[in-house]
């Protein structure tokens, strides 16, 4: 038991005061005669005596109830060491990420914690909250009520290490203060959990859904295409026990364009196939029904008129194999020999490729410095005859290193940087076994741009810096067998892919995506990405031939977007969500150290109430005192003595 008024405690040294004067009373009775008569002296005896315990009680009742008056005053209480820190710091994170869909006992696990908190919460303090796509500090508890109703689901979904982040910049600094973060989720099994800091205690509520089953379409590619018809195909996902055979839709826009069902029955991954025919365009959503997270249950993707790269070689050797990689409906492909070159053409390319010339003049160089500076990329393969000094001065205006002497040493071609944007999507697996190319010769290289290839020493062999790609050795038949590689095709073809990154059927919205829109800009003109509902103006930076377009935090809804140059349609581009929450499978908290784990928001609620609570008892001395007293006046009323 605690006092908020210790010091009046000292008080109850004044009920020795009334002891004392009962103990040493200094009253002294006087003898007078009186008939000698035993009777009358036993009567006596007995009225004294029965004035004694009279006194007594008297002084004992009247001791107790200024006792509890004292105490009374002093307030007496007791409490925990959470309820008496006077500095309390709450922050809320709300999980709104769209594994929240799912159905619980009343509903979707996100209404109904909304539901629950906005009932539970109450108090004076100031709270900060969060969820994965808001944030605000200090909010009266009539803003939080307000706020709490407006929350969306959300495409972002933020791992446990950066709530912890996110709630400690919303703490205050002050190290004496009790920070308490209560954490409504339902704890997908996305990652581990993380360590605690020792400032701050969690209280984590898990909600769980009633039925783990779910239904998602996951991706969408073209499996084929010819000159009048698309092939694509639609893989699609079951958990848990669903209808052996769900239908799935494909629509053109508003329109329906075909119908097929998957079958679950024997496995709960399946690919469907669609045949798209003879259309330039096609504004695709494919679509099927499920109640339990809705979120997965569409996917758009979009097909623009074909927009070819251009590609040009100047050559001073024989072009036969860029010839076979870019002779194909993907890339416009021209040649040009270097005695013969037509500089003004450069402007139209997307990647240039200067193959085994002998010399560069320095208006071959002034023109791709230019080409380079305006947006295109380059590759650059050196001769066994190269005027050193002449590529020197090229390699000098693009600022991407300097060759050296040429060695007349075989190498293998051994170390592929399989993380290279070149190689991402190439290999299934890392193979550290096959067959290496090697050259007979190659140029010293120097250089701090990225390599892509390397020798078996771990020297370059082909590097890039920005968009300038640089081979160390010759690629003709006499020098090296890299052109009969399985490597020479993904090289190259990723080379001029990534000249000119046009759209893909679709982009994961919310994520970084960068993308080239093959259309010429004047100075001023700005492109604008456009729903049915919204518009905005993304980063984008204007090239000689083409826009890049860098979107991140937007759109962050799913859909089919136009891009516009004002009021200029010019293609579409679709989002989709992540699909990272379409399996539900999720964390025991029970297994997060240093964390307290609730099963609803009401026992979440019921335990901070009654850690909290601060019992006060002075009413009860009050209630004591006005007892004693009353008993005291009923003794010197009804005690005869």
């Amino acid at each position: 038991m605690q006092f908020k008024h210790p010091e009046l405690l000292y008080a109850l040294f004044l009920l020795l005061i009334p002891i004392f004067i009962h103990l040493f009373q200094l009253r002294k009775f006087q003898k007078v005669a009186f008939t000698n008569v035993a009777f009358l002296k036993k009567v006596n005896i007995q009225t004294r005596k029965s004035s004694k315990l009279k006194k007594w009680l008297t002084l004992l009742l009247r001791l107790f109830a200024l006792a509890c008056i004292i105490l009374a005053f002093a307030q007496p209480f007791t409490a925990s060491k959470t309820a008496l820190h006077t500095q309390k710091e709450t922050v809320v994170y709300i999980d709104n990420s769209f594994s929240m869909q799912a159905k619980g006992a009343n509903g979707p696990l996100l209404q109904r914690a909304i539901q629950q908190l906005y009932a539970q919460a109450s108090g004076n303090e100031k709270i900060s909250w969060l969820t994965n796509s808001q944030t605000q500090r200090n909010a009266s508890l009539q803003d939080f009520k307000a706020a709490l109703l407006d929350i969306p689901y959300s495409a972002n979904q933020l791992a446990a290490e950066e709530v912890l982040l996110k709630a400690n910049q919303l703490f205050s600094k002050d190290e004496g203060a009790n920070k308490r973060l209560l954490w409504v989720s339902d704890f997908q099994a996305t990652e581990t959990f993380p360590e605690v800091p020792n400032d701050i205690s969690v209280e984590a509520v898990q909600l769980r859904p009633e039925t783990y089953t779910n239904i998602s379409i996951d991706t969408v590619y073209v499996a084929s295409k010819n000159a009048t018809s698309t092939k694509l195909n639609v893989v699609v996902s079951a958990q848990g026990e669903v209808a052996s055979s769900v239908p799935v839709s494909l629509f053109n826009g508003a329109s329906l364009t075909a119908k097929s069902a998957v079958d679950f029955s024997e496995k709960q991954k399946n690919t469907l196939t669609f045949d798209i025919e003879d259309v330039e365009t096609f504004k695709g959503k494919l679509s099927i029904e499920d109640p339990n997270l809705t979120y997965d249950n569409s996917l758009y993707f979009s097909i623009n008129t074909a927009k070819k790269i251009k590609v040009l070689s100047i050559s001073g050797a024989n072009s036969v194999f860029l010839q076979r990689i870019f002779e194909n409906p993907e890339f416009e492909y021209s040649i040009q020999t270097d005695k013969s070159a037509d500089y003004n053409a450069f402007t139209e390319q997307n990647f240039i490729i200067l193959n085994e010339v002998v010399s560069i003049p320095a208006s071959l160089r002034t023109a791709l410095k230019d080409f380079v500076d305006k947006g295109g990329s380059l590759f650059v393969i050196p001769s066994e005859k190269a005027e050193i000094a002449e590529y020197n001065a090229l390699m000098a205006v693009l600022g991407t290193g300097t060759y050296g002497e040429i060695v007349n040493q075989e190498k293998k071609i051994t170390q592929i940087v399989f993380s290279h944007p070149l190689y991402k999507e190439v290999f299934e697996k890392q193979v550290v076994n096959f067959q290496y190319p090697k050259v007979n010769s190659y140029i010293s290289y120097n250089t701090n741009a990225t390599t892509v290839l390397k020798f078996e020493d771990g020297s370059p062999f082909i590097t890039q810096s920005g968009s300038v790609f640089t081979s160390a050795a010759p690629f003709n038949t006499e020098n090296s067998n890299f052109k009969n590689s399985p490597l020479i095709v993904p090289t190259l073809y990723n080379m001029a892919q990534q000249s000119l990154p046009l759209t893909k059927l679709y982009y994961t919205a919310g994520k970084t995506n960068t993308f080239a829109v093959p259309v010429k800009l004047i100075q001023d003109e700005i492109l604008t990405l456009k729903d049915s509902v919204s518009s905005f103006v993304p980063l984008q930076q204007t090239k000689a031939t083409h826009v890049v377009i860098m979107t991140a935090e937007e759109p962050a809804n799913a859909g089919i977007f136009q891009i516009k140059n004002k009021e200029q349609y010019i293609e579409d581009i679709s989002y989709n969500y992540n699909r990272n929450e379409s399996t539900l499978q999720y964390l025991n908290i029970a297994d997060w150290n240093g964390v307290r784990s609730y099963n609803s928001i009401e026992s979440l609620f019921d335990t901070l109430s009654e850690e909290n609570s601060i019992n006060s008892f002075w009413k009860w001395f009050v209630i004591f005192a006005l007892l004693f007293l009353l008993l005291e006046m009923l003794v010197l009323k009804f005690y005869k003595q």
